[in-house]
C-alpha cells in the first residue's frame, strides 16, 4: 500500500474482511466484516457477513488485523494562524491521517485568537481546503484568552465551534468560570478547561517532589491542579453545566471526579498519553521534549489514571498535540516551552496499554474515538450501520521504532523519540475516502 495525502482517493466501495472489527459504541469486538458504500458504514461485524456486497468493492482480507472507528483528538494546538513555522492545517492533517486520528479538535490558542464568528469560520474554510481529515474548532472562552470577559457563545455556535475552552490557560476568577458554564448551558454546550492554578504554579517547571529536588528543578505542586479541578466540579453543580476537564495527571484530581461523578454532577474529564504512558523520571538529564503542562508526574499517579481509564472515571484520551520548534525546545529545561507533538503517537503509545493487559481495546477506543465524539456531539466515533465512514485499519503486533526526522508534523517535539512500539496504522479512512495507506 501507499500513503496518500491531500484530499483523498475516490469513493469506491471498501469491503474489510475476515478483521477483528471493535466499535465501542455498540460494546463490539468480535471478527467479522465491515462493508463501506456512499461514505458511509453499511455494516460491521459478524451479521456484515449476511450484507449484500456492493459492486465493484475493494475487498481487503484483514486477517490478524483491527478495524475500529477514527481516532477523534480533542485537544490539539495548530499553529495556524499565527505560527505556521511550528504547524499547518495542512501538516497536521497529514500526521494525525497517519496516526489514524480522523477528526481533530483545534484550540482557541492562535494570533489572533479564536474568540469571534469570522474566525471560526476561516478556521473551518482553511481546514476544508487544507486537509482531508475532519477539523472542529472550540472557540475560546473568554475573549483575547484573558479570563475576564466571556466571548459571545451563541455567534461562535453558529459559526462552527463545537465547544469552548481557553486552551492553555486557566480561568482563575470563579465569576467568570460561573458565568461561563451557565452561558454555556443555555446553548447546550461544552466548556473544556486547563486546571492549572498559575498563582500556585509560580516559577514551577516539572512535578513537586524528590526528583525536582535532585535535578534542581522548581516544582509544581499538584495542588495547582487540584484545586482548580475541585473549584470546577462545584461551580459545575451549582450551574448544572457541562464542564470538561481538558486533562488531570493526580490520583487525588481523579478522586475528585469520581466523587463528582457519582453524585450525578455533569463533569467529565481526560488525560493526556504522555500522563498514561511517562512519568517524571523520563525527564532525565533535563530532556526538554518532556517538560509539559501539566508536568509528568510519579509513577503511583501515572498507574492511578490507568486505573481510573479503566474503571471509566477519565472519559477521553488525547494526544496533547501542542508543536514546538527548536528555539522555544532546545533551550535550557527551566526555560523552553511545554508541550509536545502527539498526532503520530497516540495510537501505538496507547497501545502499550493494551500490550501491558492494563486497559482492553474496546475501553481504549472508547475513550480516544466514542466517546470524545459523544461529547461533542458528533456522528463519528462508531461503526455502527449508517454512522459516517471514518475507520482505521490496524496491525496490532507491528513492530517499529520512532525516527522523528520522519514525523509528518512540522515540528518534531516528541518525547517518544528512539521508542519502541508495537502496532501501527496501515490504513485511515475518511467519509469512505482512503486519506492514508502505510506504504
Amino acid at each position: 500500500m501507499r500513503e496518500h495525502g491531500g484530499n483523498g482517493s475516490g469513493d469506491r466501495p471498501l469491503v474489510l474482511d475476515n478483521a477483528r472489527v471493535i466499535d465501542p459504541s455498540r460494546d463490539l469486538d468480535a471478527r467479522g466484516s465491515v462493508i463501506v458504500a456512499d461514505r458511509r458504514i453499511v455494516a460491521a461485524g459478524p451479521d456484515a457477513a449476511r450484507t449484500t456486497r456492493p459492486a465493484g468493492a475493494e475487498v481487503i482480507d484483514c486477517r490478524g488485523m483491527i478495524v475500529a472507528p477514527g481516532l477523534v483528538d480533542m485537544r490539539v494546538f495548530v499553529g495556524e494562524p499565527g505560527a505556521e513555522h511550528r504547524e499547518t492545517f495542512a501538516s497536521a492533517g497529514l500526521a494525525a491521517a497517519a496516526g489514524g486520528v480522523t477528526a481533530i479538535v483545534t484550540m482557541p490558542d492562535t494570533d489572533p485568537v479564536i474568540d469571534d464568528g469570522a474566525l471560526v469560520d476561516f478556521i473551518g474554510r482553511r481546514a476544508r481546503d487544507e486537509t482531508a481529515i475532519r477539523v472542529h474548532p472550540m472557540a475560546a472562552i473568554t475573549k483575547g484568552l484573558d479570563g475576564r470577559e466571556i466571548a459571545e457563545f451563541g455567534l461562535l455556535r453558529e459559526a462552527g465551534a463545537v465547544g469552548f475552552s481557553d486552551g492553555r490557560h486557566t480561568i482563575t476568577n470563579a465569576a467568570v468560570m460561573r458565568r461561563a458554564l451557565t452561558y454555556a448551558r443555555d446553548f447546550g454546550a461544552l466548556v473544556m478547561h486547563h486546571p492549572a492554578d498559575p498563582h500556585l504554579v509560580g516559577a514551577g517547571v516539572m512535578n513537586e517532589g524528590e526528583v525536582a529536588t535532585r535535578l534542581g528543578l522548581a516544582g509544581i505542586p499538584k495542588e495547582a491542579e487540584i484545586v482548580i479541578v475541585e473549584r470546577d466540579v462545584r461551580l459545575a453543580a451549582l450551574t448544572r453545566g457541562r464542564c470538561h476537564i481538558a486533562q488531570i495527571s493526580c490520583a487525588e484530581s481523579l478522586e475528585v471526579v469520581r466523587r463528582a461523578k457519582a453524585a450525578g454532577t455533569a463533569i467529565t474529564c481526560g488525560v493526556s498519553i504522555n500522563h498514561l504512558t511517562l512519568n517524571e523520571n523520563d525527564i532525565g538529564p533535563y530532556r526538554t521534549f518532556f517538560k509539559l503542562s501539566p508536568p509528568l508526574r510519579r509513577e503511583d499517579d501515572r498507574q492511578a489514571m490507568i486505573a481510573g481509564l479503566a474503571d471509566g472515571t477519565i472519559d477521553v484520551i488525547v494526544s496533547s498535540h501542542d508543536p514546538q520548534d527548536v528555539d522555544t525546545k532546545r533551550q535550557a529545561f527551566a526555560e523552553a516551552a511545554d508541550g509536545a507533538v502527539g498526532l503520530e503517537t497516540l495510537l501505538p503509545a496507547a497501545l502499550r496499554l493494551h500490550h501491558a493487559g492494563e486497559v482492553d481495546l474496546v475501553t481504549l477506543f472508547r475513550a480516544m474515538a466514542t466517546r470524545p465524539a459523544e461529547l461533542l456531539g458528533l456522528e463519528v466515533g462508531r461503526l455502527a450501520p449508517g454512522a459516517p465512514a471514518d475507520l482505521i485499519l490496524v496491525d496490532p503486533d507491528a513492530p517499529w521504532v520512532l525516527d522523528a526526522d520522519l514525523l509528518r508534523s512540522k515540528s518534531k517535539n516528541t518525547p517518544f523519540e528512539g521508542a519502541r512500539f508495537s502496532g501501527r496504522v496501515l490504513r485511515t479512512v475518511v467519509a469512505g475516502r482512503t486519506v492514508f495507506a502505510a506504504r
